[in-house]
């Protein structure tokens, strides 16, 4: 039998109501006090009328009535991450707009999780989603903030710039990242703001990430103790700066590939 509009109505709006945007069926048995079957035909009743759309194996989000008919329903896709990628975080060019290390406008969230993920686009609830595996170890310098009552993990400013310097995809390519470093600069230049850098780099246990780091940190005019710092922990063999540049030189001095004078520096912008 289905409900009356009004039952409807007011077990809707208490798990609207007491959610953070996104909910399983387990919320709504503990929100209306029902047992999993029950609360199963009801989630999967309220699918069908279009009042909840289901946006992966269990997990539903509310359709307002202004939103009927469209694609995306969410006004902040940032609260699906925790149901989606935990445990991970929102990093990426998605991190240096929150930080303010960059005025581009991405259409995409960038999340890096320990979930077995294919590495690249993926879209959710009409929100394209970039998202790339990561370890245990990988999984430091995050802070906590929240999205309305969503709670997530987003990188700090210095893990922000590591995760895009190790993989220049997620920070939109070369050129704008090594825009986004010149800003950290500006903004967090302090000897105590490298200090934290370093000291992430150093966490990251990435030589690769050091020969990357310390050319850019020459090339832009960082403090030159910052530099040196980067040139102890080098590594032996040969990295490349920036896989996608047709022509490279090799910088002996940082055991580094890269582009050439007549490569481009691209920023391939999301």
């Amino acid at each position: 039998m289905a409900e009356a509009p009004s039952t409807r109505q007011k077990r809707l709006a208490a798990v609207f109501r007491e959610t953070s945007g996104t909910f399983r069926i387990a919320d709504a048995m503990r929100i209306l006090g029902i047992d999993r079957p029950h609360a199963s035909r009801l989630l999967a009743g309220w699918h069908s009328q279009g009042v909840i759309r289901r946006i992966a194996h269990g997990l539903y989000v509310p359709v307002p009535p202004s939103a009927l008919g469209q694609t995306q329903v969410l006004d902040d896709p940032w609260v699906l991450v925790p149901d989606l990628y935990e445990p991970g975080y929102i990093g990426g060019w998605s991190a240096l707009e929150y930080w303010g290390l960059t005025e581009q406008i991405f259409r995409s969230v960038c999340v890096l999780t320990r979930k077995r993920v294919a590495y690249g686009e993926t879209v959710h609830q009409g929100v394209g989603f970039f998202v790339k595996h990561a370890s245990q170890n990988h999984m430091f310098g995050t802070r906590t903030i929240w999205r309305k009552t969503a709670k997530m993990q987003i990188s700090d400013p210095y893990k922000t710039l590591l995760d895009c310097i190790d993989d220049l995809h997620l920070g939109a390519g070369l050129q704008h990242s090594t825009a986004c470093l010149l800003e950290f600069m500006r903004i967090f230049g302090d000897p105590g703001d490298l200090d934290a850098l370093l000291e992430h780099a150093i966490q990251a246990n990435n030589g690769a990430l050091f020969k990357k780091l310390g050319y850019l940190a020459e090339t832009l005019g960082f403090r030159p103790f910052f530099v040196e710092e980067c040139r102890k922990r080098l590594t032996t063999g040969y990295a490349t700066l920036d896989r996608n540049a047709g022509e490279c030189r090799l910088v002996t001095r940082w055991n580094l590939w890269v582009p050439g004078k007549k490569a481009r520096w691209s920023a391939n912008a999301k």
